[in-house]
């Protein structure tokens, strides 16, 4: 996407299922192997029930639709905001959804909101971002 074409009100979106899986491959990248994300009889102690999804692979669904999807290539994600306001446990099917709220013509800039919703239409995270686009790549 050309930096012109951004306006305020345009909207991407993205589902993904947070499987075992998912979670797994996501500690072992990170090496967070928190036992509230991987054991389930630890989890099932703790207030959630359950396991639940480490809160920052929230962060890298956002990141998949900054880089692919709106604005996609070129966009450099400067700062991200976020406050997790619900649990991503594990079988979610999260949307996360990209908005733009202004575009910053002099910085080659625009201010995003950010949000991650489950499968029942609950908030899981709520946020903003601030992206700069690199010269258009075509």
């Amino acid at each position: 996407m050309h930096f012109e074409e951004l306006q305020v009100g345009l909207a991407a979106e993205r589902t993904r299922l947070v499987s075992d899986e998912l979670v797994i491959r996501y500690a072992e990248l990170t090496d967070d192997f928190n036992p509230v994300h991987v054991d389930e009889a630890a989890a099932a102690k703790s207030r959630f029930g359950g396991r639940i999804a480490h809160g920052m692979l929230s962060g890298g669904l956002i990141s998949a639709v900054l880089g692919m999807d709106l604005p996609g290539p070129g966009a450099l994600w400067l700062s991200q905001q976020m406050k997790f306001t619900r649990p991503v446990m594990i079988g979610d099917s999260i949307t996360t959804r990209v908005e733009v709220l202004e575009v910053i013509p002099a910085k080659r800039r625009a201010r995003l909101a950010t949000t991650c919703r489950n499968q029942r239409g609950e908030l899981t995270l709520d946020g903003e971002a601030l992206i700069q686009m690199m010269e258009d790549t075509g």
